[in-house]
């Protein structure tokens, strides 16, 4: 009973350390695992400029073997430190520690398993893990939030922005059409108006298509200012909606489901009820 007891205590402490960042040794973890992320980065890169790679061959080699070993004790850690280890296994971070870890042990085995080589640099997305170590925790999350909240609003937007660029491009195409069929200016057809219409509202400006008629240029003048209104419109919208409500959460991440964005005062995961590992 006391052995299972200490090892429910080492698994324990071993999910607050790899999967939370409110602890010293957690901080300290993901700065160790940050550090070593932008380290294997670094090598992809190198890898990639032929007259660096042939000059420090076994440099890059043994460097990358190195953090491939560590990010293995890495990924068989957090498995063995959930309880439910399917849980972590098919998440999105566990697909993305797996597909980044694997390359240089297929290399070993296939033939040209070195073209594998960009799959390592999935680990970049381990970053926005590490993130929550920030001032701003949860922030992604009131952003994601926000947006699937104003989507009904975002949509109508845009639908109304697609009808205006199509109006505006019939618009322009009839003015600068004239006796050359647009030859000249480069409207040509209504798609092809259409197109300058989006790329003028959005400030693009490719210059590919430009109007030539002094009627032309006045509306084109006046797209042009109503591209930035309706630029910050978007931010407006999602910006009110992450003001509506926000709670609180931390790094709390469940021993048992993994599921994190926990209130601060969370005592018990919301999604399956087990105790959290609460830090005094």
């Amino acid at each position: 009973m006391k052995q299972e007891k200490i090892k429910k205590s080492w698994k324990s402490r071993l999910h607050e350390i790899i999967y939370e960042a409110d602890t010293k040794e957690g901080k300290l973890f993901d700065v160790i695992l940050l550090c070593l992320i932008i380290t294997s980065i670094v090598v992809v890169m190198l890898e990639s400029v032929k007259s660096f790679n042939s000059q420090h061959t076994a440099l890059l080699n043994y460097t990358e073997w190195v953090i491939t070993i560590l990010f293995s004790i890495e990924y068989i850690a957090r498995i063995i430190s959930i309880k439910k280890p399917s849980e972590y296994i098919f998440s999105f971070y566990g697909i993305i520690d797996f597909l980044s870890t694997i390359p240089k042990y297929v290399a070993i085995f296939i033939v040209g398993g070195n073209a594998l080589i960009a799959l390592r640099a999935l680990r970049l997305l381990r970053v926005f893990r590490i993130l929550k170590l920030a001032r701003f925790i949860g922030a992604t999350n009131h952003f994601a939030k926000a947006l699937k909240a104003s989507r009904a609003k975002i949509l109508v937007f845009l639908s109304f922005v697609v009808i205006l660029c199509i109006i505006l491009g019939s618009v322009m195409y009839l003015v600068e059409s004239g006796e050359d069929g647009g030859e000249n200016s480069g409207f040509t057809s209504i798609p092809r108006s259409v197109y300058w219409a989006i790329v003028t509202m959005t400030t693009v400006g490719y210059g590919d298509i430009a109007p030539v008629t002094p009627l032309g240029q006045f509306i084109a003048s006046i797209i042009m200012i109503l591209g930035y209104g309706i630029i910050a419109v978007p931010t407006g919208i999602v910006t009110s909606e992450m003001t509506k409500a926000q709670v609180h959460t931390n790094t709390q991440s469940c021993p048992n489901c993994s599921v994190e964005r926990h209130s601060d005062n969370a005592d018990y995961c919301y999604n399956c009820g087990v105790k959290l590992n609460l830090h005094s």
